[in-house]
């Protein structure tokens, strides 16, 4: 049984979101600056909560868009400072602002500007503004704005606002994205207004954000989905009381949207000199992703499983000292109100069940023995274990493929001597230790085995069909292993153990 059901269409998705842009950006004479939250490229989380959501489907609006854009990128320098990881590629926000600018080279889109904000000339910043600059990209640097957000007489003021540096933009429209929340996109907008503002140029704002998806329910799996990727910041999803109110209809914001609107409110009447147009947060945002679900029980079942693989995340960065015990708490929470558990992902169960044989038959060694459990897109769920020649995740990626292949389970795709001479090199560069093979050198070696053997040539060819598969490990993976799992492309989660007793990963 298939299980890639569709439940999003993103060419109604593309019609709805860029008539929304056009007609917002029609409100104002000469420039809308349009915050862009989440992903502007790569948006895996709204792939997977969103099944046949195109991660890059925002890159592809703003290339309609292109000729009447400019870009600025933001960044918090405190996430530089404490090198904040985006889990997607496992990289840290400064190495996916500079690929982000890559990757819009790629599409023909040149960044304007990088913003570094809140910056306290923190050591990390300064040297990430050092690396762009001598690149020839332009930087700026903001400082906490005086006064906000309580003296809106003080933040509105050349000691607010007009202390940050101005970036003179082209088109009009202005992009503003950064790497995750918090970066400081709004506050870049409304320095930019208040600039413009002084000069004359009646610019305006809005907000495109995907989720919380506004005209779903409040407790739909999807938006519960976007709690549980934003519990480490503590943000939660509401009814937008002020929507409520003026607009007598029910519409999902996220706290910080809604707590901000009365001060916002006040700051846009004092840089334009008149009241904000719009009544509420939801009015603030132009946001049509509702729109392009075409499949509810689908998207329910995909923001389900979301909420779960967030659990085992954060979990594991608990263990690993990287998030707090509330973090977990809140996830727990989530699931409790979605009536799940970790059990209901489907790969979690052979994984430990494949972890538990491995210990039964190596019974008195003093080891840890790690399972792994992958579900193909047919449907099957194949699982692996490490042994003494590899990792667990390195031997289900072998199983999968032979599965996909229809390679007899007896066959091996990798040559004896190439797995020795890994593990010989291995060996030296550890001290003499034991070493098995990660994933990552099994892909290598199935790749020379390739060069000779017809057989791993047809196995490595499917190498490609494990993208966007769901697994599971019982311990962490090892970089060699994670960094394998994510060039393949697998949706993958772990039990927060890890998979050796010494203190030292590398």
């Amino acid at each position: 049984m298939k299980i890639d059901k569709q439940g999003f269409d993103n060419e109604k998705y593309l019609q709805e979101q860029s008539a929304a842009i056009l007609e917002r950006a029609k409100r104002y004479d000469n420039k809308l600056y349009l915050e862009f939250g989440g992903k502007l490229l790569y948006d895996f989380h709204a792939a997977r909560v969103l099944p046949g959501f195109d991660p890059n489907v925002k890159m592809r609006l703003l290339q309609q868009l292109k000729d009447k854009t400019d870009i600025i990128l933001c960044i918090y320098a405190g996430d530089i400072e404490r090198k904040k990881v985006r889990a997607d590629f496992g990289i840290t926000y400064d190495v996916d602002a500079m690929k982000l600018i890559d990757d819009l080279a790629d599409w023909g889109i040149k960044v304007l500007a990088v913003v570094i904000t809140r910056f306290e000339n923190q050591p990390a910043a300064r040297i990430f503004k050092n690396k762009l600059e001598r690149r020839g990209i332009r930087v700026c640097t903001h400082r906490l704005t005086k006064g906000y957000p309580t003296d809106v007489e003080l933040v509105v003021s050349d000691e607010g606002y007009g202390a940050n540096e101005y970036i003179e933009t082209n088109n009009p429209l202005v992009v503003v994205t950064g790497p995750g929340p918090g970066s400081g996109k709004m506050a870049t907008c409304l320095s930019q207004m208040y600039h413009d503002h002084q000069r004359g140029i009646k610019s305006g704002y809005a907000k495109f954000e995907t989720f919380p998806i506004w005209n779903l329910p409040l407790k739909h799996p999807v938006n519960v989905a976007y709690e549980a990727a934003t519990a480490d910041i503590r943000d939660f999803n509401m009814i937008d009381p002020f929507h409520l109110e003026a607009c007598n209809e029910v519409a999902v914001n996220y706290n910080r949207d809604v707590e901000i609107f009365p001060v916002l409110k006040r700051i846009f009447g004092k840089i334009m000199k008149e009241g904000l147009a719009y009544k509420s947060p939801t009015e603030m945002g132009v946001n049509r992703a509702g729109f392009g679900i075409i499949d509810d029980v689908a998207v329910r079942s995909a923001g389900c499983q979301e909420v779960i693989r967030r659990y085992f995340r954060y979990a594991c960065e608990y263990v690993m000292g990287f998030v707090d015990r509330e973090t977990v708490q809140r996830v727990e929470l989530l699931m409790e109100e979605l009536e799940l558990k970790p059990e209901d992902r489907i790969v979690v169960e052979p994984a430990r069940h494949a972890s538990e044989e491995c210990q039964r038959d190596n019974k008195g060694h003093d080891e840890i023995y790690c399972g792994a459990a992958l579900q193909l897109k047919t449907g099957a769920v194949l699982s692996g274990k490490n042994s003494k020649l590899m990792s667990a995740a390195a031997s289900l990626v072998l199983n999968s493929v032979k599965e996909l292949a229809g390679i007899p389970d007896e066959i091996h795709l990798l040559s004896p001597n190439i797995i020795d001479s890994i593990r010989e090199l291995n060996r030296n560069l550890s001290g003499g230790k034991p070493a098995n093979l990660n994933l990552d050198e099994v892909l290598i070696a199935l790749s020379i085995g390739a060069a000779t053997n017809p057989t791993s040539q047809v196995a490595m060819e499917k190498l490609k069909e494990l993208e966007g598969c769901e697994g599971h490990m019982t311990h962490i993976p090892a970089p060699g292993d994670e960094a394998g799992l994510r060039r393949l492309g697998v949706n993958f989660t772990s039990d927060p153990n890890f998979s050796t007793k010494g203190l030292f990963i590398g």
